[in-house]
């Protein structure tokens, strides 16, 4: 026990005040004769008897009385548990992203997590809050009141470790109360070591009602026929139990296909026939889990044809103008020794067809192109310069050239998960007519590989930067050294390797992830491009390629859907965005990180065990109680003991 006033206990020693009276306290008395002597002698002292014990009561009573009186003026109380961390600063974490849209006992867990803090957040209690999209520093809850009750849900997923740097990163000489109110969906051990071992941690984990959810998680190209496409939707289920659910397919909000999918497994695929023109539209489901993920949005552009040079004797090179036809696409060959360098910006695949030495001034353009979003294919020549090919090589990765192997070797295994072939295959096919090569070289190179021979070496790999790829062989593929022209690999490979996947395939950007995308667009050096739709707009970061346009888009749009891209008024493609599927699977959550935690129901339980274990038990009334109970303890004594 402690006393706010500890001077005033020096009071105390006024108690030897009446303990003077009552010992020097002297009475004289009267002597009276009456006739039976015996008998007032016998009452006589019981009297006396009694008086002394009276005496002694009220002596005890009133030392009592003052000495209560004296400590409830010194106010004493007991220290409180955690009195240290009073003065910590406090951090509440809201978990915003979409796997809060699921529906607890009283409704969407945000909302509901919003509510209470509105209701249950101390008006005094100062306090930072940081969701996945805003942050709110030294505020009150009456001031970002407002701010709460619009708070929308981010397509940015909950990444804890994130938060807390930036939590971290603010110096402070005070200890931090951390509250965190999140699903524990996708939570792991590695992001809860980025606590301090000195922060006061509190978990508020709301529970969803109903964990089932079906997701779009994609749309893509499955087959390009001559007037039509045919187009996979994937689908997830991630729960048990499931109805049948409707898809429906809109192109610029018009019903153009519907059908009822059943689950019978947890990934799912149907596939939808479009006419091979522009798309602007969205898939849609209905399910009873999470809304965010029920429309994919995504655009097809009409396609135009596509500019390919290769670059390398037209003996060799015949087999190209077979493959890169004149419907599709815009196909010449240049021997090195006749090549026009400013044709090569325009192209949009350039093939180096077993050149025996790159001059510099054509690796810094190709290196330019490459930069620019143009595919590159490289087939080495058998008598070429090893050396010079590497040194071109390494503007782009790790892709080494190393010794000859004059051995016959066989291609025997594909890739099939790899972009180059993801739409080419409707199975794994494990039997084919395998290419031979009868010499090649030693690629050396982390990167997978697309084509291997049987001995797990790479025959094909590739370099891709997002916006456009490097493929390399092995070895030349002329008829005199390889029967891979008359495979039925080397239409598909080629003709993949030609395409742009942002100009021929199906344009859908995941808000956030940040991937370049290039547009053909003309722009003076004061222009620029807008993306917008009829309820949001903003400029992405741009940069001019001559004849394209590089934007990246960071955390843009704030809402999916199809978008336009704009030089002025002038529409120069459809783009797509959707939110980032990561949050849609309601079963991952993972509260066994956080047992060792401080795990709360309720934001008001949080600021009541703050309050309780933080504030100092006062015990003066209680003093003052006894005060006054001694005082008619007194009052008693002088009425009733005689």
């Amino acid at each position: 026990m402690q006393f706010k006033h500890p001077e005033i206990l020096y009071f105390l020693f006024f108690l030897i005040i009446p303990i003077l009276v009552h010992l020097f306290q002297l009475r004289r008395f009267k002597k009276e004769y009456f006739t039976n002597v015996q008998f007032l002698k016998e009452l006589s002292i019981q009297t006396r008897k009694s008086s002394k014990l009276k005496k002694w009561l009220l002596l005890c009573t009133r030392l009592l009385l003052l000495t209560f009186l004296i400590l409830a003026f010194a106010q004493p109380f007991f220290t409180a548990k955690e009195s240290k961390k009073a003065t910590n600063e406090m951090y509440i974490i809201l978990d915003n992203s979409f796997s809060m849209q699921a529906k607890g006992k009283k409704g969407e867990l945000l909302k509901r997590a919003v509510q209470d803090l509105l209701e249950h957040t101390p008006e005094v209690q100062n306090f930072s809050l940081i969701t996945n999209s805003e942050t709110y520093w030294n505020t009150d809850i009456k001031s970002i009141q407002k701010e709460l009750q619009k708070l929308k849900y981010s397509a940015t997923s909950f990444h804890l470790e994130n938060i807390l740097a930036k939590v971290n990163a603010r110096k402070s000489a005070f200890n931090k109360d951390i509250i965190v109110i999140t699903d524990a969906v996708g939570l792991e051990e590695k992001q809860i070591k980025s606590f301090h071992k000195d922060d006061n941690v509190y978990f508020i984990i709301p529970k969803a009602e109903q964990k089932n959810n079906i997701s779009i998680d994609s749309v893509y190209i499955n087959q390009t026929m001559d007037n039509f496409y045919d187009i996979g939707v994937k689908l997830s289920a991630n729960g048990d139990d499931f109805n049948a659910v409707p898809v429906a397919l809109f192109n610029n909000s018009k019903l153009t296909a519907k059908t009822l999918v059943n689950f019978e497994q947890q990934n799912k695929t149907i596939n939808f026939t479009i006419p091979k023109a522009d798309f602007h539209g969205y898939v849609s489901i209905v399910d009873k889990g999470l809304a965010y993920d029920n429309n994919y949005y995504f655009s097809i552009s009409k396609p135009e044809k596509t500019n390919v040079i290769s670059i390398g004797t037209t003996e060799n090179s015949n087999f190209l103008s077979r493959i890169y036809t004149a419907e599709e696409f815009n196909y010449n060959n240049f021997e090195l020794t006749n090549l026009d360098y400013n044709l090569l910006e325009k192209q949009d695949a350039i093939v180096l067809n077993e050149i025996k030495d790159i001059p510099q001034a054509l690796q810094t353009t190709l290196k330019t192109f490459v930069g620019k979003g143009g595919n590159l294919v490289l087939i080495p020549s058998q008598e070429g310069n090893v050396a010079n090919v590497n040194s071109f090589l390494s503007n782009f990765g790790t892709i080494q050239l190393k010794t000859v192997i004059n051995t016959e070797k066989k291609v025997t295994k594909i890739n099939f998960n790899h972009p180059l072939f993801n739409t080419v295959f409707e199975k794994k096919i494990d039997n084919f007519q395998y290419p031979i090569n009868k010499s090649s070289f030693v690629l050396n190179s982390n990167l997978p590989s697309i084509l291997s021979y049987e001995d797990q070496s790479s025959f094909l790999t590739s370099i891709q930067n997002g916006i456009s790829s490097v493929y390399v062989f092995a070895a030349p593929i002329n008829k005199q050294n390889s029967n891979f022209q008359n495979s039925p690999l080397i239409v598909p490979t080629f003709y993949n390797m030609a395409l742009s996947s942002q100009r021929s395939g199906v344009n859908a950007i995941t808000i956030g992830e940040n991937q370049p995308y290039i547009v053909d667009a003309l722009l003076s050096k004061d222009e620029i491009v807008t993306v917008k739709n009829t309820s949001e707009k903003f400029i992405p970061i741009q940069q001019i390629l001559n004849t394209k346009v590089k934007m990246t888009f960071n955390d843009n749009p704030v809402e999916a859907g199809n978008f336009g891209i704009f030089n002025a008024d002038k529409l120069v493609q459809n783009l797509s965005f959707n939110y980032n599927r990561t949050e849609s699977n309601l079963t991952l959550i993972n509260e066994s990180v956080v047992a060792n935690f401080n795990i709360i129901n309720d934001i008001e339980t949080v600021f009541n065990t703050i309050q309780t274990d933080r504030t100092d038990t006062h015990i003066w009334k209680w003093f003052v109680i006894f005060t006054l109970l001694f005082i008619a303890l007194e009052l008693l004594i002088q009425k009733f003991v005689k």
